[in-house]
């Protein structure tokens, strides 16, 4: 990411779509045309994984580290490609435009999906979901049968389940295999479906010269299949429930920090077998999107670790990490590393050295730049190095115009008017702040849609912190203006990104 270049933040989920979410359809073709007519040269995706409803749907808390989110499949791209009828589309829901009702869209994609189950198992040709079964099958084999017993025990987390399949005695899981045999072979029949639509949709990408920067989330949930399988990989107790879990201390973001339920790694085991699961998913993704950017990059070089059943994250600890061994690790396996280190909040110079070491751009967010000591900010635009991407802000912060109308601080805004020489004005500081960005020295620069549209906080994607209304905004396309795309192409050029 060394030659300067920009491009956008938007999670697919967030794409327009007759069926209530953005999916890997003809509205993802749309947007890719949007930022190759805009001079873009990055589409920056959040977590693509199966999302847990107990957790508001969100990217951050998945079911698998390999698994793609089946909700994400294009019911349209089922038509083209004959797994379903247009008859089969018929009584689509009047879903929400601007906002995901994950409820009606999951009955509804189900209804979708069990059709298209069918109508595949009553063809002859199934060579290439054999094929693909065949290829995955070291993470596909375990996901579906997760997925099918989850079900089927639901809400117990695997935790809680029958003690046999709890430990995965071979003879638990081969009577489960076999009594939940169709059940599991269409878990696997729409891992199948999610990755032909990702791979058709990477290759639209290509085309147009868009670069797609995937995210990973540090930590995977306890009730997901990687835990079940890997469970020596993860600090658990006797009883294989977690003894201590992931979060953050007190932050920007909230007084008391921030519990995320997440076991911890066992670094000690996961180094006895050459950190194969980390490399594993890193290679995964990396055969998927072009870039990673690694979510709480700091926890793999030291996190906080709360006891399991705090109330809040005051009661935690900072334990060291082995990230910079395992980063030697996976270089070994390639000279360039394609990661971006989500280095936001209290960073240690010892994770300053890791980056440095490997030479990993970390992040820069404009928006915390002008509260006290402006200055010195390492996210004002004069302090910031070339060797970062340069954000307006990320999915964890309000859109420009929400966070200048209603939680911008007077000295903030103070601030923001010295800086840029005027009085900011509300309809135009979402672009002050792109340029501000765009003039940068930094390589390269990630604008979320929310500022390129100057929406306000009802459009905000996520606020650290709170487990309910998140993860649910769309954006429609009567929403873009017909020279939007224009209008950021010739600021992408002035600035020569």
């Amino acid at each position: 990411m060394r030659t300067r270049g920009s491009g956008v933040l938007l999670h697919i989920t967030s794409l327009p779509s007759r069926f209530g979410i953005g999916d890997l359809g003809p509205g993802a073709y749309d947007f890719v045309q949007f930022l190759k007519d805009a001079g873009q040269r990055y589409w920056q995706i959040l977590p693509i994984h199966p999302t847990e409803y107990e957790y508001d749907n969100s990217p951050y808390h998945a079911l698998s580290a390999f698994a793609g989110n089946p909700l994400l499949i294009s019911p349209d791209v089922l038509v083209s490609d004959g797994f379903i009828g247009l008859e089969d589309l018929d009584q689509v829901p009047d879903f929400p435009l601007e906002k995901v009702d994950f409820s009606l869209v999951i009955v509804y994609k189900e209804k979708i999906f069990t059709r298209a189950f069918e109508r595949f198992r009553a063809s002859d040709d199934q060579s290439g979901f054999e094929t693909f079964c065949s290829k995955n099958a070291g993470w596909l084999d375990d996901y579906a049968l997760f997925q099918v017993l989850r079900k089927k025990f639901s809400p117990a987390a695997w935790g809680d389940w029958p003690s046999d399949l709890k430990l995965r005695t071979p003879e638990a899981l081969r009577h489960a295999l076999a009594e939940n045999y169709e059940l599991v072979l269409k878990e696997k029949f729409l891992q199948y479906l999610f990755f032909l639509q990702w791979d058709v949709f990477r290759a639209v990408c290509k085309d147009a010269g868009i670069l797609l920067i995937g995210d990973i989330p540090i930590y995977v949930d306890y009730d997901s299949a990687d835990v079940w399988v890997y469970h020596q990989l993860f600090k658990l107790d006797s009883d294989l429930k977690p003894a201590v879990i992931a979060g953050v201390p007190p932050d920007y973001f909230s007084e008391t920090g921030q519990i995320w339920d997440s076991p911890v790694y066992e670094w000690d085991e996961l180094k006895k077998t050459g950190y194969s699961w980390w490399i594993d998913r890193i290679e995964h993704l990396a055969s998927m999107v072009d870039y990673i950017r690694i979510d709480h990059f700091r926890g793999l070089i030291g996190f906080w670790q709360i006891p399991a059943g705090s109330e809040t994250a005051i009661t935690g600890s900072w334990v060291s990490a082995p990230g910079y061994d395992l980063l030697k690790t996976i270089a070994k396996r390639s000279a360039y590393l394609p990661i971006i280190a989500e280095d936001l909040g209290i960073i240690t110079p010892d994770v300053r050295e890791v980056m440095r070491e490997f030479s990993l751009p970390g992040m820069k967010v404009l928006l915390f730049a002008f509260g006290n000591g402006m200055a010195n900010s390492p996210y004002i635009p004069h302090n910031i190095s070339s060797n970062c991407v340069v954000y307006t802000g990320t999915h964890d912060n309000p859109p420009v115009y929400g966070w200048f109308m209603s939680e911008a601080t007077e000295e903030e805004k103070r601030n923001l008017a010295a800086y840029l020489g005027r009085d900011p004005e509300a309809e135009e500081v979402n672009w002050m702040l792109i340029r501000l960005a765009m003039m940068s020295v930094g390589s390269t620069v990630i604008i979320p849609m929310q500022d390129i549209l100057n929406l306000g906080n009802e459009s905000r994607m996520n606020c650290p912190g709170t487990k309910t209304g998140n993860w649910l905004w769309r954006f429609s396309k009567e929403q873009v203006p017909v020279t939007l795309s224009e209008k950021l192409h010739a600021l992408t050029e002035l600035y020569a990104r």
